[in-house]
């Protein structure tokens, strides 16, 4: 069938198969031309099919050299419906390690679950024995909990908030106010998006002995300038983020080495759900574009990889790995402001780099890729 994108608010409905295996290709080169990296080689990606997640595996994989078990939530093809794009994402990954004879395997199914941390830990005891890096790069709306099913907020905490917003259907420039979210939807938002899940997949590993005696864990989290602070570090998210944090100090005392990864801004399926953010980063990366500073996923995970296994660590006062240093160098920040103070709905195509957020947003799920044909027929 010619598959071609069906846009819902802020997901993609459809996915391109052979476009999912190019992009993943081409991060595959993009991390094998950086040169090997002296580090990690049994890695578990918990949450792995996408984004910064699928960035870490590539990373691990074709940067070290790295055994990778994945985690990923994602559907088959059905009938007339297309697969989704992280599976897609993980089929042409796994294709091109066994290729090269990296050991590959991914379990489906929800990583929240006693059941998949189950056979995940199987799998390790049975081909790998032990792992000495795991990822936690989950992003999920929701998270059962015995029959308690919790869902996450995008909302403030304390007061309203209101500020400019895109309006990613119609690509016009709105204005949107943010209700502060209620004590049970900052709990819940804090049970689906904070830090006990991560602790209880190491706890877990810990118990099965599947974890190296010098293995190290990292999750990731985003801080974002003053603009957004109240919707995302001081909200509902953040709170999240607040309790990733101090999960990564309880883990660490207790023999894992853990870290919180301050990643970059970018378009991901989960940043384009979150008012007021997509419109930062397509002026975002107007700014880093002209100053030659820009990074995608891959580019962020290369180089934490790097970080990683590179010697020292330089940490924040909170302990935190700071990949965002580039996105919030003063110069970028303030001319970020800048445009953001002038921007309207006449000149903000002209201020900010729309078209390069459509074109990452589509790329999510394997279309505009160059060098494939949309108009072919493909098998899904």
């Amino acid at each position: 069938m010619v598959v071609q994108p069906k846009v819902r608010g802020f997901i993609c409905t459809t996915a391109h198969p052979v476009g999912c295996e190019a992009a993943v290709k081409r991060q595959i080169e993009f991390v094998k031309s950086k040169g090997k990296i002296d580090g990690a080689k049994k890695v578990l990606v918990i949450g792995s099919s996408m984004g910064y997640g699928l960035a870490s595996r590539i990373s691990a994989a074709f940067g070290c050299g790295a055994a990778t078990v994945g985690v990923m939530f994602d559907k088959p093809a059905s009938g007339n419906k297309t697969a989704t794009s992280g599976w897609y994402n993980t089929m042409a990954f796994e294709k091109f390690a066994a290729a090269e004879g990296l050991y590959a395997k991914t379990v489906n199914g929800d990583a929240y679950s006693d059941e998949i941390k189950k056979e995940v830990i199987d799998i390790i005891k049975n081909d790998l024995g032990k792992v000495d890096l795991v990822v936690y790069s989950l992003a999920a709306p929701r998270r059962t909990v015995g029959d308690v099913v919790y869902k996450s907020v995008l909302k403030t905490t304390g007061e309203p908030y209101t500020n400019k917003t895109i309006d990613l259907r119609s690509s016009e420039i709105t204005e949107i106010t943010l209700e502060p979210a209620t004590e049970e939807e900052i709990e819940a938002t804090v049970k689906v998006m904070g830090g006990e899940d991560w602790e209880a997949w190491i706890n877990a590993l810990k118990d099965a002995d599947v974890l190296d005696e010098n293995a190290l864990t990292v999750a990731y989290s985003y801080i974002g300038p003053k603009l957004t602070h109240p919707m995302y570090f001081n909200g509902s998210i953040g709170r999240a983020k607040a309790h990733l944090l101090a999960t990564s100090k309880k883990i660490s005392e207790n023999g894992v080495r853990a870290y919180v990864s301050v990643n970059k801004a970018l378009v991901t399926q989960s940043s384009s759900a979150i008012p007021i953010v997509p419109l930062y980063i397509s002026i975002l990366y107007k700014v880093m574009k002209e100053k030659g500073s820009h990074e995608g996923c891959i580019e962020q995970m290369q180089r934490l990889f790097g970080k990683l296994y590179g010697g020292e660590l330089e940490l924040d006062a909170d302990g935190q790995i700071r990949m965002d240093d580039w996105e919030m160098e003063e110069y970028v920040q303030a001319k970020v402001s800048e445009i953001w103070d002038a921007l309207n709905a006449e000149n903000f195509r002209q201020l900010t780099d729309l078209d390069g957020y459509w074109k990452d947003f589509y790329e999510l799920f394997g279309f505009g890729v160059d060098g494939v044909d949309y108009d072919a027929d493909v098998e899904v």
